[in-house]
């Protein structure tokens, strides 16, 4: 995304592409419908957590750890193969973005950045730093064009300042860009796809949409599948106003069905049986 121009607010004006505003209107609702719920008035926490668990679950799926959810409930270690490493990433990335609510809006790279570190658990030299011309990006489930690192740098900067400088863009819109422009940019050599639905979380509850985090917008991304998400990404990195709307309302569904799940885990526990 170009976050220069004539426009003041970019991601505001996004908010104006055909379908946007029903898309956030559409979020609204199936996270009301949550929050709502008499379950949640009274075991919020539970939900948050089981929340937690299935975004890292999905997260992991689109990265190429496809778990059964039963199966990262119970694994204590995940030093293991790449697919243990990736859900122990997940699961840890999960835990942290609740911590960086409050250095995300003034310090947003500082946040990515930590993401990182955290995801790669320090084994790795380029940790923690954007990637520099000629280091390879190990992202193999997304086959896009490699911006090179002056791009990847302006862009972050870009970025960076859209958040810092706040403005009246709904929360599925700027989630969206986060979460779309960080996978465009895969700014750093590993990790990258779980580092952009985590920043996605930290801007859902950061901005007041999701606050307890109940909403796990990376079961949405998951359930349709990785060609339904990566069809959606590729609209975004067109940059045509079609491909935004797609991949916004893309999101906004993803919103949605975590809303759904943690829906249906309210009722299961409403139950008894769960």
């Amino acid at each position: 995304m170009s976050t220069t121009g004539a426009t003041a607010d970019p991601l505001a004006a996004l908010g104006s592409l055909p379908g946007v505003a029903e898309s956030v209107e559409s979020v609204r609702k199936a996270v009301d419908r949550v929050y709502g719920h008499r379950i949640m008035r009274r075991r919020s926490n539970e939900i948050a957590s089981e929340a937690a668990l299935r975004g890292a679950r999905g997260s992991a799926a689109l990265s190429g750890a496809d778990w059964a959810l039963e199966e990262v409930r119970r694994r204590t270690d995940f030093s293991g193969d790449d697919e243990a490493h990736t859900v122990g990433a997940a699961l840890r990335l999960t835990a942290e973005a609740g911590q960086l609510l409050s250095i995300w809006r003034q310090s947003p790279l500082r946040v990515l950045a930590r993401l990182h570190l955290v995801a790669a658990a320090g084994q790795e030299d380029t940790v923690g730093r954007p990637r520099q011309d000629g280091e390879p990006v190990d992202e193999p489930l997304v086959d896009l064009p490699l911006p090179d690192a002056t791009e990847v740098a302006g862009r972050l900067e870009g970025l960076s300042q859209l958040i810092i400088a706040g403005g009246s863009a709904p929360a599925l819109v700027t989630a969206a860009v986060v979460h779309g422009e960080l996978l465009a940019l895969r700014p750093f050599g590993t990790h990258n796809g779980l580092i952009a639905r985590a920043a996605e979380r930290i801007v859902l509850v950061g901005s007041g949409l999701d606050p307890k985090s109940v909403c796990p917008a990376e079961v949405g991304h998951a359930e349709p599948g990785r060609a339904a998400y990566l069809g959606a990404l590729e609209g975004y990195v067109s940059g045509t106003p079609e491909g935004m709307a797609t991949w916004i309302a893309h999101c906004g569904r993803a919103i949605e069905l975590g809303a759904r799940e943690s829906t249906a885990v309210c009722e299961a526990l409403q139950r008894g049986a769960a």
